[in-house]
């Protein structure tokens, strides 16, 4: 059986990416409206003939586009931050719990996860529910990701030397006013009560992201050791294809991380970096941003809401 499937915002840098991964699918037939992309009618029209619609526009661009769809067979996925704490939306991280593949595939309306939140809340949500990090534990997180995670504008700026706003600036922090888009489905999808203090950056390198939590084992209520958090994270992922949490003696070999290992990829790798026997930890996530972190979800998610196995056409 063939599916229709039409991305909306295909010129943009999670859109040509999903379009990169489903083009050459046999299983799926693509519906492209090339120079009329930008005719409403003509995307009113694909919207409610596709069997399923990836929308990779900006947040307002999607929810007019959510409000232009009347046809109630429509799947729809959003790779905008949009629908990410509605509760009407299914949030589409399929290994954050064991049902949610399900939840996943019986949905007609799934918001895809940011990139950031997806290390996140793959580092820190076993350890909420296991009851190793209290809910109303301040918790920390450290980021860096690629420059395409800032889209067309900020990939110009790192690329084009003879755009205005040209930079050749090897590390930017961002995010000061600790107002960050993606805090809200940090917090939630954690079942955190406090906000994380977020601190993200990006590096001068096109794509890949590492997402850190540090942790004092010590202080927090149960002094569990690095083996009880390596433990809880394993067990959690134990099943997962595109998850892997990395043994502790090989994270221990290791004298660094590269951002860019998983590039090209939808898959995501934990690490526990910790001294046996002492009060500190590391929890460190390494993904793609244009990955898990953003079109190879959303491609996951499509997979499960069409009923094909998830890993289809996906690294």
């Amino acid at each position: 059986m063939t599916h229709t499937v039409f991305v909306d915002g295909e010129a943009g840098t999670t859109g040509l990416d999903v379009l990169r991964r489903l083009e050459a699918r046999a299983d799926l037939e693509l519906i492209l409206l090339g120079d009329r992309r930008r005719d409403v009618e003509a995307r009113r029209e694909a919207l409610n003939r596709a069997d399923a619609v990836i929308l990779c526009l900006p947040d307002e661009a999607a929810k007019e586009a959510v409000a232009m769809i009347d046809n109630p067979a429509v799947r729809v996925i959003d790779a905008s931050t949009a629908y990410r704490v509605d509760p009407a939306w299914t949030y589409g991280f399929a290994e954050m719990v064991l049902e949610q593949r399900d939840r996943i595939a019986a949905s007609k309306r799934v918001s895809n996860p940011g990139c950031y939140p997806t290390g996140f809340i793959g580092l820190v949500r076993p350890l909420v529910s296991a009851g190793i990090i209290p809910a109303g534990w301040p918790v920390t997180v450290n980021a860096v990701s690629g420059y395409s995670g800032g889209g067309k504008a900020m990939i110009i700026r790192y690329q084009d030397d003879t755009c205005s706003a040209h930079t050749t600036e090897p590390f930017h922090a961002y995010g000061l006013s600790l107002q960050h888009k993606h805090v809200p489905e940090m917090r939630l999808h954690t079942g955190l009560e406090r906000r994380p203090l977020f601190a993200p950056a990006v590096g001068r390198y096109l794509q890949g992201m590492l997402v850190e939590v540090p942790l004092q084992l010590g202080a927090l209520p149960s002094s569990p050791s690095v083996e009880v958090v390596h433990g809880a994270l394993a067990e959690a992922y134990a099943d997962c294809r595109f998850v892997e949490v990395v043994e502790l003696e090989a994270s221990e070999a290791m004298s660094g991380i590269d951002p860019e290992g998983l590039n090209g990829t939808n898959r995501m790798r934990l690490h526990v970096f910790g001294d046996r026997g002492g009060e500190q930890v590391r929890l460190v996530a390494l993904l793609d941003n244009l990955g898990k972190g953003a079109s190879g979800a959303a491609v996951q998610n499509l997979n499960l809401m069409l009923g094909l196995d998830e890993g289809t056409g996906l690294e």
